[in-house]
C-alpha cells in the first residue's frame, strides 16, 4: 500500500525549508523515529520531498531504543517494506535513568538529554550532518507555556539550531498543527507505538511530566474553542517578538 501524503503538510514543510533552508544540496539527515505518530509523520514527507527535489540529499531512521522492553519490529519492517534504511541504536538509558536520576528530578528532561547525546554519537560516528526531529507547531506553544506556567521563563521550540559538536538539528514540522498528522496517521494506518508504552516518565511513575503537557494541553484546547484564530495569532506572534518591552535588563534600552 502506498503512502498518503498530506498536500497540507508537504505544503508547510516546503515553506519552512523555503524560509529556514533546512535541508540543503548533499544534506546526510538522520531522522529520529520512536514508532509514534510525529515521527512517522516527519520520517514519510522527507522521504517524499527527497524524491522530488531538484538537490539531492539523503535521509536514514534513526530508533534511539531504551531498552525498555518495547517491541519495535513493526516500525522495522514498516521501513523495510517502504525501502527507507533504518538503524536501531540499543543504548542502556533506561538504566541510567534508574541508577542516576537524581530523587524528584524530571524523568522527562533526564530522559531527553540522554536520547539527544545518543543521537549526536551516532550522526558523527556515522558521518550525518543533520538530525531531523518531530516536533510540531502545537509542541512549540505547549512548551512556550509551560515555560511561563511552570518555570518562569519564555522559550519555545526554533526550526534549526546547531548543537555543541556542529550537528545541525532541524524541525521540518514547525509550523504543522498536530490535527494535521493525527489525520495522516489515521489515513495510512500507521503501527504507531503508544505513548504509555515508550514513556520513561510514565514507566517510572514521574508525578510531573508528562502530565504537566497534557494539562497545558487541555487549557490551549479551551482557548482555541473560544477563539479559533488563536494558533493563526501565536504564530504571528512568535515571528514578532519585541524583547525590549519586557523586564529583562539584556535588552533594556538605555
Amino acid at each position: 500500500m502506498s503512502i498518503q501524503y498530506s498536500k497540507k503538510i508537504l505544503k508547510f514543510v516546503g515553506q519552512t525549508n523555503g524560509q529556514y533552508n533546512l535541508f540543503q544540496e548533499n544534506d546526510k539527515i538522520l531522522v529520529g523515529v520512536s514508532g509514534g505518530k510525529d515521527s512517522f509523520v516527519l520520517l514519510h514527507t522527507l522521504n517524499r520531498i527527497r524524491q522530488i527535489a531538484p538537490f539531492n540529499f539523503t535521509i536514514k531512521a534513526l530508533l534511539i531504543d531504551s531498552m525498555t522492553g518495547i517491541d519495535y519490529t513493526p516500525l522495522q519492517e514498516h521501513c523495510q517494506k517502504h525501502d527507507i534504511d533504518l538503524i536501531w541504536y540499543k543504548t542502556p538509558i533506561m538504566e541510567i535513568l534508574r541508577e542516576k536520576k537524581r530523587t524528584n528530578s524530571s524523568a522527562c528532561g533526564f530522559c531527553a538529554r540522554m536520547r539527544r547525546g545518543s543521537m549526536y554519537s551516532k550522526a558523527l560516528e556515522l558521518g550525518f550532518n543533520k538530525i531531523a526531529l518531530g516536533h510540531h507547531f502545537d509542541d512549540a506553544v505547549e512548551t512556550f507555556f509551560m515555560g511561563m506556567f511552570y518555570n518562569g521563563m519564555m522559550r519555545s521550540m526554533p526550526p534549526k539550531y546547531t548543537a555543541y559538536n556542529n550537528i545541525e538539528v532541524i524541525r521540518p514540522l514547525i509550523r504543522v498543527r498536530e490535527k494535521y498528522i493525527i489525520s495522516m496517521t489515521r489515513d495510512n494506518n500507521f503501527p504507531i507505538i503508544k505513548a504509555q508504552e515508550s514513556c520513561l516518565a510514565i514507566k517510572e511513575g514521574d508525578k510531573k511530566q508528562p502530565y504537566v503537557r497534557e494539562e497545558t494541553k487541555k487549557l490551549l484546547q479551551e482557548l482555541e474553542n473560544r477563539y479559533d484564530r488563536l494558533y493563526v495569532h501565536l504564530e504571528a506572534a512568535f515571528k514578532n517578538i519585541y524583547p525590549e518591552t519586557f523586564l529583562d535588563t539584556k535588552f533594556l534600552q538605555e
